[in-house]
């Protein structure tokens, strides 16, 4: 092995050691804007690739209905990553086509969600509870529902307000309101947009009450701008850009970027080691998920010889070795 070579792996043992704590943040902050503006595009577009990828099988499993797809991200979207199956599985067994059969009656829909998440399970004394129980007994029969099981859900640990009770809630009166889904989606382009969009207002029992039988104190409940703004990038961005690419429409593909641009960054843990190692701080979702990108795809599983920006800094090295 050559003395060039050695320095190669030397460094990249080095990036390989820091990769956990994402300490190549000062590198890549020291990058000029140009350079930097390069390196989170293309980090983007393999996000969003791999992203396609998703919403490709789901799409398929689907028959190729856009509404249907959407319906499943929107679910995939709706709580945090440790329910993310228990939602999914809820979408599949009450379909959307079941709930546009019934949305002209939204306490039907919140009865059909509710019943065949399992959880009405866990609040039997409840006066609205059970009367979502006994609508769901008949639905149940009408559309051949089966519910779930209530272990099917992890509850510990969850703020009140993403509590899935709640987010079904609010998901039954989304549905209920409008059928052409997938029509407002496409047609999105900004974060007031997103916020129009999503921001529905459970029914009113859920005013006083956050989780069945505990009356709370009264306040309108609803998918909260911070919400609203993660779905814009993960399903409404997302979507735009799969459309687009697969019905050959680069404006909407386009208009998926920019929608990224204009929706604020994302806050969260991997947003805050970039922060204490030194890194750039997003200016809005584009640049955040470019960051999301990095640090899942290369820094976790400690991939710096692939990645982009590892790429870049072992060849600096090996320039800075050749001029000596």
């Amino acid at each position: 092995m050559d003395e060039a070579e050695e320095r190669r792996l030397r460094m990249l043992h080095r990036l390989e050691a820091g990769a956990a704590t994402c300490a190549c943040g000062e590198r890549l902050a020291a990058l000029s804007t140009l350079h930097r503006s390069d390196l989170c595009t293309a980090l983007v577009f393999d996000r969003l690739g791999r992203k396609m990828r998703l919403v490709e099988e789901l799409h398929a499993a689907c028959d190729r209905n856009w509404n249907r797809t959407f319906y499943g991200l929107y679910f995939r979207t709706l709580g945090d990553r440790q329910n993310q199956e228990a939602y999914l599985e809820l979408a599949r067994r009450v379909p959307y086509r079941v709930v546009l059969r019934e949305r002209l009656t939204p306490h039907a829909v919140e009865a059909m969600l509710f019943g065949a998440s399992g959880l009405l399970d866990l609040y039997p004394h409840d006066s609205y509870t059970l009367d979502l129980g006994r609508t769901f007994v008949h639905l149940a029969s009408k559309h051949d529902i089966r519910p779930m099981e209530a272990s099917a859900w992890e509850l510990a640990g969850i703020r009140p307000a993403n509590h899935p009770v709640l987010r079904l809630a609010e998901a039954a009166e989304f549905f209920a309101r409008d059928e052409f889904v997938v029509d407002r989606a496409m047609a999105c382009r900004s974060e007031a947009d997103i916020r129009r969009l999503f921001c529905t207002e459970a029914s009113a029992y859920w005013r006083t009450h956050h989780i069945p039988g505990s009356p709370a104190d009264e306040s309108p409940k609803r998918i909260g701008a911070f919400k609203a703004n993660i779905i814009g990038i993960n399903l409404v961005a997302v979507l735009q850009y799969a459309y687009g690419s697969y019905t050959g429409r680069d404006a909407l593909r386009d208009n998926a970027l920019a929608l990224l641009e204009r929706l604020p960054a994302e806050q969260n843990r991997y947003m805050r080691a970039w922060r204490e190692a030194g890194g750039p701080q997003p200016r809005n979702a584009f640049e955040s998920q470019a960051l999301l990108q990095l640090a899942t795809e290369y820094c976790a599983p400690r991939r710096c010889a692939a990645c982009p920006l590892g790429r870049r800094i072992l060849r600096r090295a090996e320039q800075l070795a050749a001029a000596e």
